[in-house]
């Protein structure tokens, strides 16, 4: 199905939502034509987010949003669905959009798995009804659904399409900016800064460059804990590390997960764990998930850590910038926050991690016993 047929039959005219790239052909339609006009497609920090905004939409015009996500954020939105838009509490009708990652016998990365044996399930505990999406999906049928939806939309319910891969078909977007250095050439000079301190990698393609930049120089994984799910938190995985080992360690953040749990921020410069050097590589985009901007352009990381008490706080533009901050960090013995400035783009054959999760965890341990004992 086209995405502006998609578009069309849904009749929105407010779209919050954390970009997918299951839903990559609605999410690059939105962009085209609203960008990141918040009155019509406004892009949130996290899922949850979204939910109270869309709520306060609601409110403020009497019409039905449409929240869109990937289904890794049905746990975000469970809290504000169950106590905010649930018909027992104020009753705020809603049209959720789901990409559907880790669909049952459909080939994934083990972080879906687990969710997208469960995705249609939350929703039965939710009390949501839903239609799968899929390229045979007919537009008579979406239709029918919707028909159905604003029935329930009247009683103060809320109802969901779950979208599968490829279903939504959208020219590709091409997205920039104005920077230059690169995130893998960022991620190249940090792990060289490091040595054989731990190294904590945020999901998407960061972790997955630094894996191959590991085979690459023949170093070893197991200085590497690649957090491939849990999008938000690699920064509080980094924290919990800190505060219980001797050496310094180091957290590859983006700027989308970290402008998702900003919160974090505040917790480590609370903290102030003086082995703990956080790099956030903001490219100003969820590149990951197709490249949809984040809010990361217009605020400023540098002073929210300044703000959130670290105690040093750096930004680089260039591979000379970043390897001055990183030695600084190196040498400055106390909670370092780094806002590397990078271009959009990966390699077109960046491939994935090839150890699971467990065998990764696995030898981190170890590994953190040996560079962590006093």
């Amino acid at each position: 199905m086209l995405a502006e047929d998609f578009i069309s039959i849904i009749g929105a005219d407010f779209y919050t939502g954390v970009p997918d790239s299951a839903l990559r052909g609605l999410c690059d339609c939105l962009y085209d034509r609203y960008g990141t006009d918040g009155r019509h497609n406004l892009i949130a920090a996290n899922e949850g987010n979204c939910v109270a905004a869309a709520a306060g939409y609601y409110m403020s015009t009497g019409r039905v949003p449409v929240v869109y996500m990937q289904n890794s954020g049905e746990g975000n939105i469970i809290n504000p669905a169950a106590s905010l838009l649930n018909n027992e509490v104020y009753g705020i009708p809603v049209l959720f959009v789901i990409g559907w990652r880790g669909e049952p016998s459909v080939h994934d990365e083990p972080q879906h798995k687990f969710q997208g044996r469960v995705t249609l399930s939350l929703l039965d505990v939710m009390e949501i009804p839903y239609k799968v999406i899929g390229r045979e999906t007919s537009a008579d049928e979406l239709r029918d659904f919707i028909g159905e939806a604003e029935a329930l939309f009247s009683q103060g319910r809320q109802a969901a399409l779950v979208v599968r891969s490829g279903a939504l078909e959208y020219k590709k977007a091409v997205y920039s900016n104005d920077f230059v250095l690169t995130r893998e050439d960022s991620i190249r000079r940090i792990a060289r800064a490091a040595g054989d301190e731990p190294v904590i990698a945020t999901t998407g393609k960061a972790g997955r460059e630094l894996f191959e930049i590991r085979e690459e120089l023949g170093q070893p994984h197991s200085r590497d804990f690649l957090t491939v799910g849990s999008m938000g938190h690699c920064s509080s995985v980094a924290l919990g590390i800190a505060m219980n080992t001797s050496s310094r360690v180091w957290c590859i953040d983006g700027d989308g997960a970290a402008i998702m749990h900003l919160g974090a921020m505040s917790v480590i410069g609370s903290q102030s764990p003086d082995n703990l050097v956080h790099i956030v590589i903001n490219n100003q985009a969820h590149e990951s998930v197709g490249g949809i901007p984040t809010s990361a352009g217009k605020t400023d990381l540098a002073a929210v850590a300044k703000a959130c008490g670290y105690k040093k706080v750096l930004t680089a533009c260039s591979a000379d910038e970043l390897d001055a901050a990183l030695d600084t960090a190196k040498q400055s013995g106390v909670l370092t926050f780094i806002e590397v400035k990078a271009a959009i783009g990966a390699r077109a054959d960046l491939g994935r991690p090839t150890v699971s999760p467990k065998e990764n965890m696995a030898a981190f341990m170890g590994h953190l016993k040996i560079v962590g004992s006093d």
